[in-house]
Parts: structure tokens; sequence; C-alpha cells
């Protein structure tokens, strides 16, 4: 037992390690810019002082990232009155994952998606769409649902949710001035792509599907999720862009500038790992 406890012990070490290097490694374009941009317009004295203005706008999106992520998403709070059947599945995994029960929201899209925010389990919460709870049967959200708390437990979720609101930051003049995008929006997506990897999803899925119990149950949720979201594509707009690795699927065509947001793996690629977790032979 002991031996088994260090090993745990020694493997959430290095998940946070991880994380925290992957955050620096986001943060870093965003000051380096600042400072760069500060140098060229008033010398030493613009480079401290732009310098000042990055870290500040480092530190806000990393207090607020949740917020600003859920809001991209029109999400809102929702109580077990309203889907009683949800909390009671959230409520099962968590206890099944020894995690704290997250926050629930839903957001209107149509699209069926759904994502996790937070700095920790503690302040974790899970965003599902309407279009997510209209399409799932009770074994394909409970497979979905894992796959979002496993992201709780894997300890991805701060540099994915901070990543998100440096994104934001840096795409909000867009936001006010459109072709503004075509400048940021490379930089957004590269401080994302920094802070979060194709593995993250792969994890999250065996993880999530060894917690629900069904593996193939998630693939199944992830073909009908993937089918919705090519279906009703959202509109790549600065705000979407900056969350768009945070959803369980991509939630626009996976073409134009769109893909410079794209962080999740091929679909058949993770339906593979799940029929191989599921024991099926190809």
């Amino acid at each position: 037992m002991a031996v088994r406890a260090d090993r745990r012990s020694a493997g959430l070490s290095s998940s946070r390690a991880g994380a925290a290097a992957r955050l620096a490694a986001a943060a870093v374009p965003l000051v380096a810019a600042g400072a760069g941009i500060g140098a060229a317009v008033g010398g030493g004295v613009g480079a401290i002082a732009g310098l000042a203005v990055a870290v500040v706008a480092v530190a806000v999106p990393g207090a607020y990232c949740d917020r600003l992520a859920l809001s991209a998403m029109a999400a809102r709070p929702v109580s077990e009155v309203e889907h009683p059947e949800l909390y009671r599945l959230v409520r099962e995994l968590s206890k099944g994952g020894r995690l704290p029960v997250p926050r629930l929201f839903l957001s209107p899209a149509g699209q069926p998606n759904s994502f996790a925010v937070g700095r920790n389990p503690r302040s974790a919460a899970i965003c599902c769409t309407a279009g997510l709870l209209a399409s799932l049967d009770e074994a394909e959200l409970r497979g979905v649902l894992g796959h979002e708390l496993a992201h709780v437990s894997g300890r991805d979720l701060l540099p994915a949710t901070v990543s998100a609101g440096l994104a934001t930051v840096i795409t909000y003049p867009a936001a006010l001035a459109r072709p503004l995008m075509l400048v940021l929006g490379p930089v957004a997506a590269l401080v994302i792509r920094l802070s979060v990897t194709r593995e993250r999803e792969y994890r999250a899925d065996a993880a999530g599907a060894l917690l629900a119990g069904d593996p193939v149950a998630l693939a199944g949720a992830l073909r009908k999720i993937e089918a919705g979201a090519a279906e009703l594509a959202l509109t790549p707009g600065a705000r979407l862009s900056s969350v768009a690795h945070l959803m369980i699927a991509g939630p626009f065509h996976p073409e134009g500038f769109a893909r410079l947001f794209a962080t999740q793996p091929p679909l058949g690629a993770r339906l593979r790992r799940l029929e191989a977790l599921a024991g099926y032979r190809r």
C-alpha cells in the first residue's frame, strides 16, 4: 500500500510540474510581446511598462479564466431541480473517482458538446450543451461526463483553462475590429498549443471510459458528437476560438482559420483506442 501511495504521489507531483511548465510556456509569448511593444514605443522605460501590462494581462485571466470560458458559450448554472438525472450521474461518477462534485452549467447551443474548466478539482465546473443532453442516451452521457471528470482528476484542467483565458485576452481587440483576428489569432493559437496537447484527450478518453465503466458507450457518444458538431458547426469568432480546445470535440468545421485552434485528436484514432480498451480486436 505504501508503494502504491508513493507512486500516486509521485505521479501527481509530476503532473503538477508538467502543468506548471505548460502554463509558463503559454504565458511567455504574451509577456514577450508586451515587453517588445513597450520597447519599440518607449525604449527601456517602455519595455518595463509593457512588461508590467503583460503580467497583469496574464494574472487577470488566471483569476477569471473559468468565467471567461463559460460566458463564451453563454452557459448558466443549472439546478438539480431542472436536471436531476444529470446531477445523479455526476455525483455517482465523482464518488467513484473520489472527486468533489463539480458545478454544473448548461449552454443553450444546439451543437452537442461539453467541456470542463477550473483551476483545481474544488473549483471545477462541467458544461454540457443543450444539444448534448438531447442527443445522447444515459450510458453515452455517463461516458462523456466521465471524460470531463478525468480532465479534473488528471490535473490538466488548469493549463487548458488558463490558456483559454490568455487567448481571450489576446483576441479581445479582434472582437472590436474583425481583421485583427488575422494577426492576433495565430498568437492565441500558439498560446493554446503550447499548453494543450492531443495526449490530453487520449488520456481523458481512457480514464473517463474506465471511470464510467463502458468504453463502447463513450465511443458511441463521440460518434454522435462529431456528427452533430459537423452538422451544427459554430462560427469561429474571437471568443469561441479561444475556448474551442476545451471541448470534447472540435466545434468548428476543420478547415481554414479554425484549424489553428484544433487540438482534439482525429475521431478514428480515439475510437480505435477506446475499442482496444473494451477488448475489441481489429
